[in-house]
């Protein structure tokens, strides 16, 4: 993202990149399959006919044990029976009255949909069985202001399997410690838009990856249902997995104005200029030369206008990238991550911890934090490239001016581009592909995009190498490419981009919309 930063340095404050709102999920894996309940079942002599009874009894005295609980804390169970109600206002109401600043602040409950398993007929087999089906059940909600945590809830599902949820703020997180610390800041909302110690706040921010989640989410676990090692099938601490990640990156601006100059010409440029490649290429996926061809799941992007602006939204499957303007100064990029397991991570087999490694399926479990949160910095940080070539207040015709021009390089004349024409224009869409954005560009990568594979014939396939080195050699003296040091590589020059972007949205262009933006004559 080194190309947005440096074209607007002068406008920027400065970037804070961290967690937003994580929601961990804590389940007993046995408990968790119906395979595995079944077996616990078969363990504790419980017959399946007697299932119902059973789970009503462990019910009953779960929540005979948080009532229990919640009396002894000196605090009274709101039951909520509205689903539009905001819980965190309530929850933040009841503290307020009850005069609740820190630790134990509130408790809610409420019925809510999840899922559980029900004995049902298998009718190809004509036995009852166990089956994992959506359904209904109380939930408890306790509401903590944790010294560690910050403020954060744990939810408690009163059914088969007892599955938990926590849910933690990392910019909540971050507050508290720079307000613990002494750090200056101003906080709007959800977000800073301004630091004094930058760099101290950054690094505030990485602790929280390398935090040891599991041991924290089962404190809190422990303080808020003491007795949970005596429930059914809960021997163990439970198995924590991030359910929901977002991480976040702040561009702060120095003023309202400075940004919203920006926000039309960059949802613009995501709607028109940015494809289905692009959106793949954020969140990691092979996209060369455009979707890959065994890409069988959704990409689109969504735009979406808020009170205080608009979002566009790019999305893969279950996972999201999107960017919008916050708090009138502050430009938000955010990665959204729902479904780890359509990502990769470079690891041994669970449960082989000494085997070898390879690109496998990322893991849900907080054990992959690290590795999930660099796979999301990553894909703000090229969402933040490509948006980069848009923000420009230059005509096409200013930035296409300089290379409709003839140019002399190292001593040897070099003819103007012609940016219309159908050749040029097609070097010039293929020398900007996302895919080269981070690696660079070869010869051959060119040569391939422009003649397809290398032909059989030596003599043919040495003369179409030497037109590209001529073609590239015409990209440098115009300054639209440059070469990597003691590499055969080339990269595109921020000018390119910003040219070859503006180029690809004009091209794109409706008549209509041109002439609804010329100058009056």
């Amino acid at each position: 993202m080194t190309s947005f930063l440096d074209r607007f340095s002068a406008s920027i404050h400065g970037v804070l990149s961290g967690f937003d709102r994580i929601r961990f999920r804590g389940t007993q894996r046995l408990l968790a399959s119906a395979r595995g309940l079944t077996a616990f079942l078969a363990f504790r002599s419980v017959r399946l006919t007697e299932f119902k009874d059973y789970v009503t009894a462990v019910t009953a005295d779960i929540r005979r044990q948080v009532e229990a609980g919640a009396e002894q804390a000196g605090l009274a169970v709101a039951y909520v029976n509205d689903p539009s109600r905001s819980k965190e206002e309530l929850a933040a109401d009841l503290a307020k009255r009850a005069g609740r600043a820190t630790g134990l602040r509130a408790i809610l409950s409420a019925v809510e949909p999840c899922r559980t398993f029900f004995v049902r007929k298998n009718p190809a087999t004509g036995h009852i069985e166990l089956q994992n089906r959506p359904g209904k059940c109380l939930h408890y909600y306790h509401y903590w202001l944790d010294q560690t945590l910050g403020p954060c809830h744990l939810r408690l599902q009163t059914w088969f399997p007892f599955t938990l949820f926590v849910c933690v703020n990392g910019r909540d997180l971050l507050a508290g410690e720079l307000a613990r610390q002494g750090i200056a800041h101003r906080r709007r909302d959800n977000c800073f838009t301004w630091v004094r110690d930058l760099p101290r706040a950054q690094a505030l921010l990485d602790t929280q990856v390398k935090l040891d989640w599991s041991a924290e989410l089962t404190r809190l676990l422990s303080a808020t249902h003491p007795g949970w090692s005596t429930w059914p099938g809960m021997d163990r601490p439970p198995y924590w997995s991030a359910d929901e990640t977002e991480w976040a990156t702040d561009v702060m601006f120095r003023s309202r104005a400075g940004l919203s100059r920006l926000m039309p010409g960059l949802v613009e440029h995501a709607l028109v200029g940015l494809g289905c490649a692009d959106v793949l290429r954020f969140l990691g996926r092979p996209a060369t030369g455009g979707v890959h061809p065994h890409f069988a799941g959704e990409a689109g992007t969504d735009l979406v206008k808020r009170p205080e602006g608009v979002r566009v939204a790019f999305r893969v499957n279950h996972n999201r990238v999107k960017f919008y303007d916050k708090q009138g100064s502050v430009l938000r990029v955010e990665t959204t991550i729902t479904d780890a397991r359509d990502l990769k991570s470079y690891r041994p087999k669970e449960g082989d911890p000494a085997g070898p490694k390879a690109w496998r399926r990322l893991k849900k479990g907080v054990s992959d934090l690290p590795r999930r949160t660099q796979i999301s910095q990553q894909s703000n940080a090229r969402c933040l490239e490509a948006l980069a070539a848009a923000a420009t207040d230059r005509t096409v015709g200013e930035l296409t001016a300089p290379v409709c021009a003839p140019e002399v390089w190292k001593g040897r004349p070099v003819r103007a581009l012609n940016p219309l024409a159908a050749d040029d224009q097609r070097l010039l869409r293929v020398v900007g592909r996302g895919e080269f954005l981070i690696t660079g560009l070869r010869n051959r990568d060119v040569r391939e995009a422009l003649y397809g594979s290398a032909p059989a014939d030596p003599v043919q396939a040495k003369r179409q190498s030497a037109a590209v080195t001529r073609k590239l050699r015409l990209l440098r003296a115009h300054g639209i490419i440059r070469k990597v040091a003691r590499t055969h590589r080339y990269q595109v020059t921020a000018t390119g981009r910003e040219l070859i972007t503006a180029l690809t949205a004009a091209c794109a262009a409706q008549p209509q919309s041109l002439r609804n933006h010329a100058p009056a004559a």
